[in-house]
C-alpha cells in the first residue's frame, strides 16, 4: 500500500535512509530482501546515492543461478532494508546470501516488526542490530488513540503478542 501513495513513498524513503545514515554510516552499499523490500531498499539507496542490489531468499534455479542481483563485492558493509519483520525467516535468508557472497551485514532497517521475541533474540544473537519506522506497539497505541480498535481488541493483539505461535488455540 505504501507504494502506492507518492507522498507516503516519499516520506518512508526518506526515513529508512535517514535511518540507514544515522544508524550504519559504515555502510557502503544497501540491499534490499526480495521481494517487498526491493522497492523500498531502491528508493532509500536513491535518497542517499548508495550503490544498491536485492538479495532473494534463495539462489535462482535456473540461469546464474545468482542469490545477489546487482552489484555485492566481497568486503561489501551492507544494510539489508525489508518491508516486514515477524519471524526474522527472510531476513536471515538474505543475511546468508550476502555472506556467501563474501559481504557483512552490518544491519537491518524495516518499515514495521511486530517485535516478537524469537525473532529479535535471533538477531541479538547474531550481533546484527534491527530498526524499524514502527511497531506493533505503536500502531496499536495510536489506533486506539483514534478509535480505531477498542480496549478488548487491544487486549486481543497484546497477547497475540506475546505469543503468535500459540494464539488462538484458547479463544
Amino acid at each position: 500500500m505504501v507504494l502506492s501513495y507518492p507522498e507516503v513513498r516519499t516520506f518512508v524513503a526518506e526515513e529508512l535512509a535517514a535511518l540507514i545514515q544515522t544508524q550504519f554510516p559504515e555502510a557502503n552499499r544497501i540491499a534490499g530482501i526480495a521481494t517487498a523490500g526491493i522497492a523500498h531498499g531502491a528508493l532509500a539507496a536513491d535518497k542517499i546515492n548508495m550503490p544498491y542490489c536485492y538479495v532473494r531468499p534463495e539462489p535462482k534455479k535456473h540461469g546464474l543461478k545468482n542469490q545477489v542481483e546487482g552489484e555485492m563485492l566481497p568486503g561489501d558493509k551492507i544494510v539489508l532494508v525489508e518491508d516486514l519483520i515477524s519471524t526474522g525467516k527472510s531476513s536471515f535468508q538474505a543475511v546468508e546470501g550476502v555472506q556467501n557472497a563474501g559481504a557483512t551485514v552490518v544491519g537491518v532497517v524495516a518499515l514495521f516488526t511486530y517485535g516478537f521475541a524469537n525473532a529479535m533474540e535471533k538477531f541479538v544473537e547474531a550481533g546484527i542490530p534491527v530498526h524499524t519506522l514502527t511497531n506493533l506497539p505503536t500502531l496499536t497505541a495510536v489506533a486506539a488513540e483514534h478509535g480505531f480498535i477498542q480496549p478488548s481488541e487491544l487486549e486481543t493483539v497484546n497477547r497475540f503478542a506475546q505469543n503468535p505461535a500459540a494464539w488462538g488455540e484458547n479463544l
